[in-house]
């Protein structure tokens, strides 16, 4: 069955626009782990935007299904990995001018370093995923850099303009999931995703999970964390 991976930043960026103890990632991640979800995610950015070192924390004390820590590859970050230790770290890209990840990992410039960070983690025992784009090329320096598997940038085919756009941005993460699954690489794909786009992928039986986040807390606002995250539910597994 392919997985749901619930992306819990925005309940905190919800919290941290009015500096607030509330809304709770901690509490909207157990929710969505009733509700279905096969793993909670959250980013930790250098900059504490929205997701704070106590969440993380808490997060991996309560979480039951699995517990997926996006990380810029820095010194910091792998210490925090490394005594918090989830099931499973996927290295993002970070900038600070922007609004959310913006795109996947180059590894043509960060190679050696991503490299590095890669063998620091499994060689603690934690798995390690690279957020990349739907290039080959990309795909075949991250199994050349170690890494247990891969997620797909979806944003470029959900931001996109025409259907000639979108359908190409889509065969392009065809094309990339089944080379990564060639390579023997796991398949997760996320960002922009939302309850509609995600019908796009019926048939696509090489992605392994979804990580979604946007588009669920946005339904949440209206409809509950539960009901939100049941509906994305059942679309995957209608895929």
């Amino acid at each position: 069955m392919t997985g749901l991976a619930v992306n819990i930043d925005h309940i905190a960026t919800l919290r941290e626009a009015r500096k607030a103890s509330y809304p709770d990632p901690v509490a909207a991640a157990l929710v969505a782990e009733l509700a279905g979800a096969d793993g909670i995610v959250c980013h930790l950015r250098e900059d504490r935007r929205h997701v704070q070192d106590r969440d993380v924390r808490l997060l991996r004390k309560v979480v039951q299904t699995k517990l997926i820590l996006e990380m810029a590859a820095t010194s910091e970050m792998v210490g925090i990995a490394l005594d918090v230790r989830p099931e499973l770290v996927t290295l993002v890209p970070e900038s600070r001018e922007e609004v959310t990840t913006e795109g996947g990992m180059d590894l043509i410039v960060h190679n050696k370093s991503i490299a590095e960070t890669i063998g620091a983690l499994q060689n603690n025992g934690i798995p390690v995923s690279i957020f990349i784009d739907a290039e080959p090329e990309q795909i075949k320096l991250a199994h050349q850099a170690g890494a247990d598997m891969i997620e797909i940038h979806t944003g470029t085919f959900c931001e996109a303009n025409g259907s000639a756009r979108r359908r190409q941005a889509f065969d392009k993460i065809v094309d990339a999931a089944k080379l990564a699954k060639k390579l023997k690489l796991g398949v997760n794909a996320g960002h922009g995703l939302c309850y509609n786009s995600i019908k796009a992928f019926k048939g696509l039986s090489e992605i392994d999970e979804y990580s979604i986040g946007h588009s669920i807390v946005a339904r949440a606002a209206l409809v509950g964390m539960e009901r939100a995250v049941r509906q994305m539910r059942e679309l995957i597994d209608a895929l």
